[in-house]
């Protein structure tokens, strides 16, 4: 048995111009001369379906009325099946503003029907939507019972047995058939006002007097005929863009726009089976004569993400670090590098003090929290000269490819960003005590090719309170001793 959800996006024509996260306010929305949709804030006022503008402006002269816009309806309805695709890959686009979901092989994943549907609900809400949602073993009996819920205003409904369903759908209008609307004088005519009544009609009388897309749409929806659909196709690049609605002038409220940009990125990431390494934030300001370049937020992970948890909070961290330069009106994501998932380790036990995951996440958010340039991390280049071999580069960038030293030679890992001349004593090098050589001499002769010439002779000496030294003997004219290092 198959489980469908789907969901029905009833305010849909109000919320691709005000998501549900903006400013609430009484908004009516306007196609040629009438009120489509209000919300409800202008329905309380008196707006009305139907109503013309003219009466608007008589009866509730505070309600802001916008013009329709189907580009932007189109939209934030795609918008919502790329973020849908992170719970199933069958997801497809149904008509009266509806998204069907085949979750059958989900469902386990995401801890069963209430857990997966309360998911749902909330990537719907970071997008700025509402919706009203209903779970069916037929696609077509989801669907109307989505629409059935949303006409009335019901909270879902879920109907997991094929016995429960038919139930439910038989009590539904036969109207919320598609075919049915040209026929709803010969239905009330014969007294049919719900689906159930309309099935117990002989099939043959029905074939004769309807059409046969009327009882195909019937069979549908329980489960009598077969359900073809063309899922959604994901594109093989990502670039999303949502408008603020309003001028945002603190990058901090940023936030609800870019939660609906990640929740798009999620979705396309894991219908690809890729996890994201890189990406660009751009942060738009004015356009026209007064335009500003905008805004640019580069962020690199030290490992590939596709969490969206993980995401959100390091452009929180970031943008919480930034003043604007002038106030942000649309803000757009653009993947700049990608990698496949890698499996998870069938390590029977866990790293101690946790997972390097767990370690690349912790640097990622202190990068974002104190700045790329004051979280550095150790990198070894191809060079003798411990100055130079000895590389520090940002924690979240590409580190360079590590060398492995052959000749095991004994080095601290910790070196003088410049190097001490030491006194001598005694025909003995001095820092705080007399040193003794203990190990040594590692000679280096290098540098002739990037003329850096550097002659040294390197020990590993020994102070009086067991302290251990990496100090060299520099070959010159007048050889000196310099103290280089130490050795934890």
């Amino acid at each position: 048995m198959r489980t469908w959800i789907s969901l029905c996006l009833r305010y849909l024509q109000l919320e691709a111009l005000r998501p549900s996260w903006s400013e609430p306010g009484p908004y009516a929305i306007i196609d040629k001369e009438r009120v489509l949709i209000a919300s409800r804030q202008a329905v309380a006022l008196g707006v009305g379906f139907d109503m013309r503008r003219g009466g608007v402006s008589a009866v509730a002269p505070s309600v802001i009325m916008l013009d329709r816009d189907p580009d932007r309806e189109n939209l934030a309805f795609e918008a919502l099946g790329l973020a849908l695709l992170r719970y199933t890959p069958e997801v497809t686009y149904a008509a009266d503003n509806c998204i069907l979901l085949d979750v059958t092989a989900s469902l386990k994943l995401f801890g069963g029907h209430p857990c997966i549907c309360r998911l749902i609900r909330q990537s719907v809400n970071s997008l700025g939507l509402t919706c009203r949602l209903a779970c069916a073993p037929t696609a077509m009996a989801a669907w109307l019972l989505s629409r059935a819920t949303a006409s009335r205003g019901r909270r879902q409904r879920r109907t997991i047995k094929v016995d429960t369903m038919k139930r439910a759908v038989d009590k539904l209008p036969v109207g919320l058939l598609p075919s049915a609307s040209k026929l709803q004088d010969w239905l009330q005519g014969i007294g049919c006002q719900s689906v159930g009544q309309l099935r117990q009609y002989p099939r043959a009388a029905l074939q004769r007097r309807t059409n046969e897309q009327l009882i195909l749409e019937m069979d549908k929806a329980y489960g009598l005929a077969p359900e073809l659909f063309d899922w959604i196709k994901t594109p093989l690049t990502f670039s999303a863009r949502v408008e603020t609605h309003d001028r945002i002038e603190h990058a901090e409220a940023l936030m609800l726009g870019a939660h609906s940009l990640i929740a798009q990125l999620i979705g396309w990431l894991v219908s690809l089976q890729k996890a994201v390494t890189r990406f660009t934030l751009f942060l738009e300001h004015e356009r026209g004569r007064s335009a500003i370049p905008p805004t640019l937020l580069e962020v690199a992970l030290a490992e590939p993400v596709w969490h969206e948890d993980h995401l959100l909070r390091l452009l929180k961290e970031r943008l919480g670090r930034i003043e604007l330069i002038a106030p942000v009106i649309a803000l757009r994501l653009e993947v700049v590098q990608v990698s496949d998932i890698q499996p998870p380790t069938d390590s029977l036990f866990p790293e101690p003090g946790g997972t390097k995951e767990d370690l690349n996440k912790l640097m990622e958010l202190l990068t974002a929290r104190l700045g790329k340039e004051n979280v550095l991390t150790l990198s070894l280049k191809e060079d003798h000269r411990p100055e130079v071999a000895n590389c520090w580069v940002p924690a979240t960038d590409k580190r360079p490819k590590q060398v492995s030293d052959s000749l095991d030679l004994e080095r601290p890992s910790w070196l003088l960003k410049n190097p001490i001349q030491l006194l001598m004593r005694d025909n003995r090098p001095f820092y705080s005590s007399p040193l003794q050589l203990i190990k040594g001499p590692e000679r280096i002769e290098c540098g002739w090719f990037d003329k850096m010439m550097t002659a040294r002779d390197y020990y590993v000496a020994q102070g009086q309170d067991d302290t251990v030294y990496w100090i060299y003997l520099e070959r010159t004219n007048d050889p000196r001793w310099f103290l280089h290092g130490f050795f934890a």
